[in-house]
């Protein structure tokens, strides 16, 4: 294996940290002026302030994982780019799922404005990618052809591919999560033992590529054996704690339905015959 080294497509820098500041930016302030929208449109039905801090924590970190000192760290270490992704194809995810952005700007918009996101919401390939399965094989599933193939050397090689595998990381995690345990609405969403099965699946990728990785079994990333090795136990362990957290998010939803009452009506004593 060779050295990891990229021409520092992420900007590690105080120039390049300029956008990605920016952009939290922006997401976090829209986020929250929705949040005063919808409670000036509908002052009696608040917005949970857990949801506001999910999402804060979720842009905080995708800050943590796309600046210093966690970008340089990714630059020049193999393990460091497993910390970025853990970060945002994880654990960001989650945090903003929890948030519930689309339901805020339902209840944000106008009437017609939400009945067209509904509309979109309820299209065939909203319904597609919101589907377990798809959003596993697009989150969990792209490990093996990243980190298994030339892919992941070449896109490492050129700012874009850099930029590109984050945002793949952070749309199909979200996906992810929202599939699995989201509070918005998902039409598509199955039952929550399904759903328990997926994130098992899920949970299995994540083990066999780690376990694969740490003993050096196909991977094709040019770095020292020291850094895939503990890039590996990264993805395995904050991975398991990750995914620990996307379980207890799904059960804290859970409202299983009642079931009807399995005890019997008293017995009405029979009247006597007459006669």
């Amino acid at each position: 294996m060779g050295h990891h080294h990229t021409s520092d497509p992420a900007g590690g820098g105080a120039p390049g940290a300029v956008l990605p500041v920016v952009a939290l930016l922006v997401c976090a302030g829209g986020y929250l002026l929705l949040v005063l929208r919808a409670r000036r449109r509908n002052p009696v039905r608040a917005w949970s302030p857990w949801r506001t801090v999910a999402f804060c924590a979720g842009v905080v970190l995708l800050a943590v994982a796309l600046l210093p000192p966690v970008a340089p760290f990714a630059h020049r270490d193999f393990r460091g780019h497993m910390v970025q992704h853990l970060l945002i194809g994880m654990y960001a995810p989650l945090a903003l799922v929890l948030g519930a952005p689309v339901t805020l700007v339902l209840r944000a918009v106008s009437a017609p404005r939400a009945r067209r996101l509904t509309a979109v919401l309820h299209s065939a390939p909203a319904r597609l990618l919101t589907r377990p399965p798809v959003a596993m094989l697009l989150s969990a599933g792209s490990l093996p052809v990243l980190y298994f193939t030339p892919l992941y050397d070449t896109a490492m090689a050129h700012p874009a591919g850099h930029w590109l595998t984050h945002a793949h990381f952070l749309l199909s995690g979200c996906l992810f999560a929202h599939a699995v345990a989201g509070p918005d609405p998902a039409p598509a969403r199955p039952g929550v033992p399904a759903r328990l099965v997926w994130l098992g699946c899920a949970i299995a990728v994540h083990a066999v590529a780690a376990q694969l990785m740490y003993g050096g079994f196909g991977v094709a990333v040019h770095a020292p054996a020291p850094e895939v090795r503990g890039g590996a136990e990264i993805m395995y362990y904050g991975g398991d704690i990750a995914e620990l957290l996307l379980a207890a998010a799904l059960v804290a939803t859970w409202r299983p339905g009642r079931r009807p009452s399995a005890r019997l009506a008293p017995l009405r004593p029979r009247a006597r015959p007459s006669g």
